[in-house]
């Protein structure tokens, strides 16, 4: 715990928007790190020594999106702004009767890549110890922002039912991967089929996650693989995705079946448009198509944490293996966070930080 309170912190802000793949080092650098100083506590405030990051590749939209800032679901990040993501801390100064010094707290997406940072104590939730000794980590995963449009995704926006062929695109990452085992454990689905890229990924979406079959997109025989995987078409897709997955996944898609849009990570790095040849399936097949985000269900969501926590502490969901925790300093953050896109990790993504 820290003793004395600090004055200053190092917090990473968005220097300038990217147009392509965010760069890390030199004058056109997306990021700059600075030292800017913490200011006295107003009432209702905490101040946080941030112990992990969560690495999300949906921050990517947060810096830089084809969508207006004025339309985006949550507030973007100006340049010149700290760097938003969620954060677990501990809290070592309290002007709230909420939280004491000591607590373990967890913002959703107002934390910043900050050694330390000043939050309300009304958008910050605070941590309870998890049954059988699971890591407070997976506030930010299993049970945290992933693991809740996962379920969302199929129950909600999907309307997955246990008589469904349902496909998973980026079923190795955080979302995709709790996606797999609540439409297999929880759901108890007829079919499920992962899509992750490459052979060892896809063999840990079906042998740990449980998935039926898993198709490796980065093969040349992505689609036949597609297709013979999917012989009695599909019910529901749950898209993380875009690009020439979902693409492919239009020609396999049943008459008035349903895809649930959670991202498009494919094309986030990328200044070129998404190109669909496959659109007009969606007329063809009557096909709903519908993009959600895990906030629409706010009012849900302490359901559906105990219902995931109870999953995971009775056994049904398993997640030693879902979780890539990386020790690094402030410094390293951009780099860790730029993993997602190169799929350097299992499950969610985490940062410990190193102080």
């Amino acid at each position: 715990m820290t003793s004395t309170r600090p004055e200053t912190t190092k917090q990473w802000v968005l220097a300038s928007k990217p147009t392509g793949e965010p760069i890390l080092s030199g004058p056109d650098a997306t990021f700059k790190l600075q030292t800017v100083a913490l200011p006295a506590l107003k009432d209702g405030q905490i101040l946080c020594k941030v112990q992990y990051f969560s690495n999300d590749t949906g921050l990517r939209n947060f810096i830089q999106s084809t969508v207006a800032p004025e339309r985006f679901y949550v507030p973007t990040v100006p340049v010149g702004s700290a760097m938003r993501s969620g954060i677990i801390a501990e809290v070592i100064e309290s002007a709230s009767p909420k939280f004491k010094t000591g607590d373990s707290v967890m913002d959703f997406h107002l934390g910043t890549w900050s050694e330390f940072v000043v939050l309300d104590a009304t958008n910050s939730q605070a941590l309870a110890p998890l049954p059988g000794g699971l890591p407070l980590t997976h506030f930010l995963g299993a049970f945290g922002a992933s693991g809740i449009a996962a379920y969302t995704g199929l129950y909600n926006a999907g309307g997955a039912k246990p008589e469904h062929t349902i496909v998973i695109s980026a079923a190795a990452g955080a979302t995709g991967s709790m996606a797999i085992q609540i439409a297999v454990k929880l759901l108890g689905a007829k079919r499920v089929i992962g899509i992750a890229g490459g052979a060892e990924k896809c063999a840990w979406v079906r042998d740990y996650l449980g998935a039926h079959a898993c198709v490796d997109y980065k093969s040349p025989t992505f689609d036949e693989d597609l297709k013979a995987a999917t012989p009695d078409e599909v019910d529901l897709y749950f898209d993380n995705v875009g690009g020439h997955v979902l693409d492919a996944m239009l020609t396999r898609m049943k008459k008035h079946s349903t895809i649930a849009v959670c991202g498009a990570v494919s094309s986030y790095n990328s200044a070129e448009p998404m190109a669909l040849k496959n659109w007009f399936e969606l007329v063809s097949g009557r096909i709903t198509i519908r993009g959600f985000i895990m906030l629409d269900y706010m009012n849900e969501v302490p359901a559906i944490m105990q219902k995931l926590i109870g999953a995971a502490a009775d056994g049904t969901i398993k997640l030693g293996q879902n979780e890539t925790l990386v020790e690094a300093g402030i410094e390293e953050q951009p780099g860790v966070w730029m993993r997602l896109f190169s799929g350097g990790n299992q499950g969610k993504l985490i940062t410990k930080l190193i102080v």
